[in-house]
């Protein structure tokens, strides 16, 4: 058995299990706030909860990059361990609601993704697409690193990546800075409540081509880091 499988055995049942985790908690809250069904426009929910909701992201993040960095042997690693697990804990997530709720009702469904700094909203099928991505980058990378071997991107490929998932971002986000407008640095700075913004916002149409246009760049930048790691001769003068 290679080194690192029963690692990755290990790193997935914490991400299966912070998945299943992560779909009682929105269960439970949907029970409570949405009884009639989860859908735009969102029921308001009390600021209290919803700080509450928001630390709670950031505690999420803060537990996937701890895995991360306790699995991996080396800097490159350990980054990709957190990927994987976040986007394992993302894909469970969305599993565990379909056997529990039968939602979504297709890929096609609307649902809030983040709410840092601003929400994050998008078909189910779209944060999918990019946690296949992240998987098939990070085993790609955690399968070509060893006690010697630091396996990472460099910056061609790195900076291809980063582009492209600041323009997946953009995509998720820009329904939203359309609905705010020019007030939105307004009402972030001023704190002002998100669960009436959130409770008078219907999603109208999801920009395909802007998130296209950002996974083809990553994949550009991925496709060109596996090409570097199987074959490091060839690409050697372009790294």
């Amino acid at each position: 058995m290679k080194p690192y499988i029963r690692t990755i055995a290990w790193v997935s049942t914490f991400g299966i299990a912070m998945g299943v985790l992560e779909a009682a908690v929105v269960i439970y809250l949907r029970r409570l706030y949405f009884p009639g069904g989860f859908q735009f426009p969102l029921w308001a929910v009390e600021t209290d909860i919803l700080f509450v909701e928001l630390w709670r992201e950031v505690a999420t993040i803060v537990m996937l990059a701890a895995v991360g960095a306790l699995a991996g042997r080396q800097k490159g690693e350990r980054f990709a361990y957190f990927v994987y697990v976040f986007a394992l804990w993302d894909l469970v997530y969305y599993i565990f609601l379909k056997l529990v709720l039968d939602w979504p009702p297709s890929l096609l469904t609307w649902d809030i993704l983040f709410l840092l700094p601003v929400p994050w909203i998008a078909p189910v099928l779209a944060p999918c697409i990019v946690a296949g991505t992240m998987i098939a980058f990070s085993l790609l990378a955690i399968s070509h690193t060893t006690e010697t071997r630091d396996v990472h991107l460099v910056s061609r490929e790195r900076w291809l990546v980063i582009i492209g998932a600041l323009i997946v971002i953009f995509s998720f986000t820009v329904d939203w800075v359309r609905f705010e407008g020019p007030i939105i640095m307004q009402n972030m700075s001023a704190h002002r409540r998100i669960d009436y913004r959130v409770g008078s916002f219907v999603p109208s149409h999801f920009p395909w081509w802007i998130f296209v246009l950002g996974e083809g760049l990553i994949l550009a930048g991925l496709a060109r880091f596996r090409a570097r790691i199987k074959w490091p001769d060839a690409l050697a003068p372009l790294t």
